[in-house]
């Protein structure tokens, strides 16, 4: 049982790591300066957050469930699909994996902010932030979007996909959620895919980095950990 636990957070670290590098990656390749997708803007953003999660999927399905995200996890376990025993590894794991996985992005451009003077474009790459700063709203915005994550992937527990389609399909359910809900926050709707890159902004020594903004950190945090889980309450309503 240990062994296997083990190799389920191996799962979650390695499927959460390649989320965050591909995640991460097409926001640093459209925001820094002298990329070559410099500028091409929402739709490759939003397009390539979807591949990130697809392709994270299939790097980690034959490990772990493949949740790679803190409200998924606590969603799935509420809805009783999954041992609460493992939550905390869970999440542990995940968030790990993207400290590593932003760490990466880091390497990868590393030339590229020197050249890119501005730290909140910096911090965009690592951190979601408002369009609008309204704690509130902001708080409301996530949650939504987390909800509708997690109670149409408990939806898809009662369908049936050809083998091997279930990550193609979340990963166009992402995409959704970021053309239509994300131009608020960013659409973290994922503890670890804001939390642990923000960690790395904060301790790498990244040229002309600003502040980390923890002051909207638990937005990011709590507002999708709220909608996975009354996702989740609403899903056991349902006969």
């Amino acid at each position: 049982m240990q062994d296997s636990l083990t190799l389920q957070l191996l799962g979650e670290f390695i499927g959460t790591l390649v989320l965050i590098l591909l995640g991460d990656g097409v926001v640093a390749a459209v925001s820094l300066k002298k990329s070559k997708a410099e500028g091409a803007g929402w739709i490759a953003i939003a397009l390539g957050w979807g591949l990130a999660v697809t392709l994270g999927i299939y790097c980690s399905a034959f490990l772990s469930p493949a949740h790679l995200n803190p409200a998924v996890t606590l969603g799935m376990a509420i809805a009783g699909v999954f041992p609460w025993s493992s939550v905390i590894p869970y999440i542990i794991a995940q968030t790990l994996g993207a400290i590593v996985g932003a760490t990466i992005v880091w390497l990868n451009y590393y030339p590229h902010w020197q050249e890119t003077d501005d730290p909140a474009t910096i911090l965009g790459v690592f951190a979601t932030g408002p369009a609008i700063r309204n704690y509130f709203f902001n708080f409301l915005s996530e949650f939504i979007g987390t909800f509708v994550l997690v109670f149409a992937l408990l939806a898809f527990t009662r369908g049936k996909f050809t083998s091997g389609l279930n990550p193609i399909v979340v990963g166009l359910l992402i995409t959704a959620i970021g053309f239509s809900l994300g131009g608020t926050t960013g659409y973290a709707i994922n503890p670890a895919r804001d939390l642990g890159p923000r960690i790395a902004h904060q301790i790498l020594p990244i040229a002309n980095k600003g502040k980390s903004d923890w002051a909207y950190s638990w937005v990011p945090i709590f507002g999708p950990l709220a909608g996975g889980a009354v996702a989740a309450f609403a899903y056991l309503l349902i006969p």
